[in-house]
């Protein structure tokens, strides 16, 4: 795929007429491999293109109903047109924030993780909050969440989890919720209803798919099995299924215990620490990056990417964008759209 980004619509094109030809070759057959890489890369340039072809179709139907306005009695659509016009903004504008998913990584599902900073409960119950959050947002959007390892809290909240969010360019929205986030709240677990600061870290990674290659040393891993922890119930499993994996070169340690199988967590572990291997190859490769799990600071005051304040007043704002709003309830419902986009189309701007 062209690597100018999404809007070299007529590469694109020149592209997918190249691919029906090969397609079209008599000899391809026989290599079903080299078929289902074709079908794969045709798949993704039209999922691409539908987007250019919507807004292409709105803008001749709204020339159409707009000469026919021009005729007698022909007032009458003018509503129509009216609205043919919004939507074919809103077209626009989904492109423009397309334009901006311009990564080969970016179309790739992500895998996220929330971790509490210093403060024990406090923080803790903040992290279950981001991830409530992150799940509905993933929700609202018909992308398929799920949890691979969770470590609930003490008391309450949760110590640490690790989610899997498919769907396309899940990794490219969800990017920038990476780095550190900072609340304020009247405590529910204070007596005395005084106001704390909290902070939770948000890492996110895209899943590595097969065009990605990254080696991994068997050498260089320690695997340990353990019995899978959690507040009980079905999904818990009676035996030692839980895997632990350690990367010696880097310290990096995966945990994966919720699948059903020690097989299928090693695989899950796996295909986390090529995730996490691959991010930094590529911030040693262009140190001038940010990084694609964010700016890894200390979890403490004046590093947050974004303030969630509940007390005295409401306001939720992040530091990069400036953009702010006081609706706190529905973004920690999962309306989380509006900082995702603004902080992709700042991102644009300042490239």
């Amino acid at each position: 795929m062209p690597s100018g980004g999404i809007f070299e619509v007529a590469s694109l094109q020149e592209r997918i007429k190249a691919l029906q030809g090969k397609l079209l070759a008599e000899d391809l057959w026989e290599d079903p491999a080299k078929v289902q890489e074709l079908l794969k890369e045709k798949s993704n340039i039209e999922n691409i293109l539908q987007p250019f072809d919507f807004a292409e179709k709105k803008h001749e139907d709204l020339g159409v109903l707009l000469e026919l306005s021009e005729e007698e009695d022909g007032f009458m659509l003018l509503e129509d047109a009216g609205k043919s016009v919004a939507d074919l903004m809103q077209e626009l504008d989904d492109i423009e924030l397309k334009s901006t998913l311009s990564l080969k990584e970016d179309k790739n599902n992500a895998i996220l993780t929330v971790n509490p900073g210093a403060g024990g409960t406090e923080s803790q119950d903040w992290a279950q909050i981001l991830m409530r959050m992150y799940m509905r947002w993933a929700e609202q959007k018909g992308f398929k969440l799920k949890v691979i390892d969770l470590l609930p809290g003490d008391e309450a909240g949760i110590k640490s989890v690790t989610m899997t969010v498919s769907g396309q360019y899940a990794y490219g929205y969800l990017k920038g919720e990476a780095g550190v986030h900072r609340l304020v709240r009247i405590s529910p677990y204070d007596a005395n209803k005084r106001r704390h600061t909290s902070f939770a870290a948000v890492m996110v990674y895209p899943e590595i798919t097969e065009d990605i290659e990254i080696e991994v040393n068997e050498d260089d891993l320690r695997i340990d099995t353990f019995r899978a922890s959690g507040a009980g119930g079905q999904h818990v499993n009676k035996t030692d299924s839980a895997i632990r994996i350690t990367h010696a070169p880097t310290g990096i340690v995966i945990s994966c215990q919720n699948e059903r199988s020690q097989h299928r967590n090693k695989e899950m572990a796996m295909k986390i620490l090529k995730a996490r291997l691959y991010d930094l190859k590529k911030e040693e490769q262009d140190e001038k990056l940010d990084g694609f799990i964010g700016e890894k600071k200390e979890i403490s005051w004046g590093s947050q990417i974004r303030s969630y304040t509940l007390q005295p007043y409401q306001l939720i704002k992040d530091h990069r964008s400036g953009y702010e709003t006081g609706n706190v309830n529905a973004v920690l419902d999962g309306n989380l759209d509006e900082f995702t986009n603004q902080y992709l189309l700042m991102r644009k701007e300042k490239s």
